[in-house]
């Protein structure tokens, strides 16, 4: 039996304008469709999806469902979440020596004052040259030495040409932002071009004050959760998020303080925000998204994803069937299955010598017959025909007035007409 097949997203998907500038983009939508479902982050990215295949190939979703001459694609949103409990242990973990050590010393610098915590990809569309324009706006508001930004940039595809350049740019205008504002003895803006652990990066988020999560466009973006889901609940930080990272459709501005990332003015004035929240602001804003990372794990996302997939699963098995050679049908099909079924039993139990009833109940299974068979028609692999075997020889030995159909067919042979096998 064929499984089903499925595709998880994790990157956003662009609309219908934008894909035209992706080479081989028709081919690539077309592979898409041959998986059974597709997963996306966000309802925008589903949508995007959905108005360029209407776009590009003229094809409608409908309620969420694709149909090809392959078959039927369904299409669903799944969030993908963290699993809030691990990072709860990360804060109770011992670090090595030296990662405690790189740690602690990092901690020493905020010392007395607040700090906002940046951790991104060194890439373009992490939005870090904004970032840093924008806390430059909040240090020529604020007092000097009130607060700091930490930014943890691991490198991200040195090797290429336009990621280097960008990597020349960020810290070139950290430094500028530094000279200005900074002391022989305190920086405003503290870089680390490397990588920590999960469990050094959750004691880092625990002491900031601020988490900036403020990418161009992201699929979702972790960071934002984790920064979360590390909070003191007594005393937590405040999230300044992307109106853009899929994460803003599961935290609203009700929670984090959503900003537009191409507008240094807007990340400025959410830092100001952030910084003087009083706290029973930042534990309601908390606790809100803290119940909305517990309620949907990544532990749930891959269960419902699975789940999901599951329901794409051949299901009906061929001696379950009323016509052999339909052979396996999946659970989208079932009402239709169902409808046949009840018209193939209202025709069975009318009597043969009652030709007018007999005839119209015909009617009725041709009919659901070409319903159920209709979509199904292209369904690769789904529907076969099947070798006779003494398991199906009842229906060929049923008593006369039923519905007589031969050994063996297919959907491309339509069951055979009970008028022409009267006697």
């Amino acid at each position: 039996m064929e499984r089903p097949t499925g595709f998880f997203l994790h990157t956003p998907w662009p609309s219908p304008d934008m894909i035209e500038r992706v080479p081989n983009h028709r081919e690539q939508m077309t592979s898409m469709l041959k998986y059974d479902l597709l997963g996306f982050q966000t309802n925008r990215d589903l949508n995007n999806f959905a108005a360029c295949l209407q776009t590009h190939f003229e094809l409608e979703s409908k309620n969420g469902v694709v149909t090809t001459e392959r078959g039927q694609t369904r299409l669903q949103k799944f969030p993908i979440g963290i699993d809030p409990k691990q990072f709860a242990e990360y804060l109770a973990a011992d670090l090595s020596p030296a990662e405690h050590e790189k740690v602690s010393s990092l901690l020493q610098n905020f010392e007395g004052a607040k700090f906002a915590i940046g951790v991104d990809r060194l890439d373009y569309t992490k939005g870090i040259d904004k970032r840093v324009e924008a806390f430059n706006q909040v240090l020529a508001a604020e007092p000097p030495r009130s607060i700091s930004l930490l930014q943890i940039t691991p490198s991200s595809r040195a090797d290429v040409e336009q990621y280097q350049k960008y990597k020349d740019d960020v810290e070139t205008e950290i430094n500028r932002v530094n000279n200005e504002h900074g002391t022989e003895k305190w920086q405003p803006i503290h870089y680390k071009n490397d990588s920590f652990s999960q469990a050094a990066l959750a004691r880092l988020y625990r002491a900031a004050h601020v988490g900036v999560v403020t990418p161009l466009r992201d699929g979702m973006n972790l960071v934002a959760k984790e920064y979360v889901a590390t909070q003191d609940p007594e005393d937590p930080g405040v999230l300044i998020l992307s109106k853009f990272a899929g994460a803003a459709e599961d935290f609203n501005e009700d929670e984090a303080l959503l900003v537009d990332p191409n507008h240094p003015e807007e990340i400025a004035a959410a830092f100001s925000k952030a910084t003087h929240m009083p706290l029973e602001e930042r534990v309601t804003r908390w606790r809100s998204m803290m119940d909305k990372i517990e309620s949907y794990t990544i532990h749930d996302w891959s269960a419902d994803f699975v789940r999901e997939l599951d329901k794409s699963r051949v299901t009906v098995p061929a001696n379950h069937f009323h016509h052999l050679g339909l052979g396996w049908t999946n659970e989208a099909q079932m009402p239709l299955y169902q409808d046949h079924a009840k018209a193939l039993t209202a025709y069975n139990e009318i009597a043969p010598m009652d030709a007018a009833l007999k005839e119209a109940a015909y009617a009725d299974v041709k009919s659901s017959f070409e319903a159920l068979a209709a979509p199904l028609m292209h369904t690769q692999d789904r529907l076969w025909i099947l070798p006779a075997s003494d398991s199906f020889a009842n229906f060929s030995q049923r008593p006369r007035g039923s519905v007589k159909i031969p050994r063996v067919w297919s959907l491309e042979t339509p069951p055979p007409d009970d008028r022409r096998q009267r006697r």
